[in-house]
């Protein structure tokens, strides 16, 4: 049976769980570190004993905040948590701290690039909860083992609306979102670790009409391309019941990334089975215009307002701007940059060329590229007075420049003798002893050969051992040529 797939839209929501990068836990002072020992990171507070009392971490408060201010959210004053009860075996409690009626950021939105242009990906909240522990069931035989280290680590929630209509979207989303994260430092946004992780919202329907369809929730999606894969996996699937005439049960299914399909884990809970009450052993907390205010101002500059500023400001290519502000270490090194040259298209290029390419070539990031941004303004400043070129700027002076971290460009140019020379009567010396060792090929280029002026500057290049200024060079041997 032939199905046209063309005729059903695909709705999606996503839900990211993001751990947020205090050094203690939500409602205790345990480590919320990664890794340790199984059971190292708890005490009785995490272990749920009888008598022991929450104390909410104030720190978990101005990063879900801060995050709120960064995707546009609103942010609420009057905040408490909730009981959520439902069989956690990796909860020792029994149930889970969380928000409900108050999330403390309302709306929103994130910013992303599709198709069209630009589409802001509204959002419904974001709030604070506390993490699960984690079940393992490969380390004993007979038995389920339980680790209790991540539970009662913060994150906050951040969920959009059924705002996304395909995988691509959903991708775009989730890198520009995990951006945010890493720029205000919330969270590392490390899904192999599971300090960012997604659940996706799948549902479909006829194209043109407004109604949600029956959803699919998928979990455990643990990299940014497997709920690209598991959308288009669940939306294929979706299609086909509906089109054999069967319906779309309402569940909760797994992602199989080995084979990229979706299995059934459990049909879904309702809210209401989760039977929220206000939690009696915390206190509610207010949110104050002060601390607020602060909040704002520790808010760097965020991928948006970078790129707006490389492309409006500095007139740098988008492809440029977004490339540069893909990572919060790399954006500062050019911010760094621009403050020592003015030629803003070569810094970007530099950028995105010689030093992008060492630190591929090394496996490293930017924080440890050894040559300071000033150093490589001074590279930028040579090529600009002509005293070197770029081939020879990036290919014989940044290789030395990166072993030997205390010298400047114009030192190890005048040391390796690469210093081009902008003399016209030695450039135009030169320009002549190459024509007058070509002369058939010179009568060729004036019959309208136009295109063998790199010979020219090839042997004009040869004879001066690459010190003739090729700018002045091609000025020259066009003077002598169209004479």
């Amino acid at each position: 049976m032939s199905v046209n797939y063309d005729k059903y839209e695909i709705v999606v929501g996503l839900e990211v769980h993001a751990q947020l990068l205090t050094q203690t836990k939500l409602f205790c002072g345990d480590s919320a570190s990664f890794g340790g020992e199984p059971n190292t990171h708890v005490s009785p507070i995490t272990l749920g004993h009888p008598g022991t009392l929450p104390k909410l971490n104030k720190k978990a408060v101005e990063f879900a905040v801060k995050m709120g201010l960064a995707c546009h959210c609103e942010i609420e004053r009057h905040n408490y948590f909730a009981r959520k009860n439902y069989f956690y075996p990796d909860l020792p409690k029994g149930y889970q701290i969380s928000q409900h009626t108050t999330p403390i950021c309302k709306g929103g939105y994130v910013t992303i690039k599709n198709a069209a242009g630009e589409k802001k990906v509204l959002l419904n909240r974001i709030h604070l909860e506390e993490d699960a522990g984690k079940s393992l069931h490969d380390v004993d035989p007979d038995n389920t083992c339980i680790d209790y280290n991540r539970a009662g680590v913060p994150l906050i929630e951040i969920v959009t609306e059924p705002d996304i209509r395909s995988s691509d979207e959903a991708y775009a989303y989730l890198t520009e979102l995990r951006k945010i994260l890493r720029y205000t430092e919330v969270c590392d946004g490390n899904m192999e670790e599971g300090s960012m992780r997604c659940d996706a919202n799948v549902s479909i329907r006829l194209k043109g009409e407004t109604k949600l369809g029956t959803k699919v929730e998928v979990k455990n999606l643990n990299s940014i391309r497997n709920v690209k894969r598991a959308i288009e996996f669940e939306t294929k699937r979706m299609i086909d019941l509906v089109e054999s005439g069967e319906k779309i049960i309402q569940q909760t299914r797994s992602f199989d990334a080995t084979n990229g399909t979706t299995f059934t884990l459990r049909t879904k809970e309702e809210a209401n089975d989760y039977r929220y009450f206000a939690d009696p052993d915390l206190t509610p907390f207010h949110i104050t215009d002060s601390f607020l205010q602060e909040i704002k101002n520790s808010i760097p500059p965020l991928p948006e307002e970078l790129v707006t500023k490389y492309t409006k400001e500095l007139m740098l290519p988008e492809y440029d701007a977004r490339v540069i502000c893909d990572d919060k270490e790399t954006a500062g090194y050019f911010e760094l940059l621009i403050t020592e040259t003015t030629n803003y298209k070569a810094a970007a290029n530099w950028m995105l060329g010689p030093i992008k390419s060492y630190l591929n070539e090394n496996g490293s990031s930017i924080t440890d590229f050894p040559v300071p941004a000033k150093t490589i303004g001074g590279l930028i400043q040579l090529v600009d007075e002509g005293k070197v070129n770029f081939s020879i700027a990036s290919t014989r002076i940044l290789p030395v420049l990166i072993k030997d971290t205390g010298k400047t460009p114009l030192q190890i140019a005048t040391e390796l003798n690469l210093i081009q020379n902008s003399d016209e009567s030695s450039v135009l010396a030169w320009v002549e002893e190459a024509l007058a060792k070509m002369p058939d090929k010179v009568t060729e280029y004036k019959k309208g050969k136009k295109g063998l002026i790199g010979l020219f500057v090839g042997e004009v290049k040869k004879i001066s051992k690459g010190k003739a200024d090729p700018k002045l060079t091609n000025q020259l041997l066009l003077e002598k040529l169209n004479n």
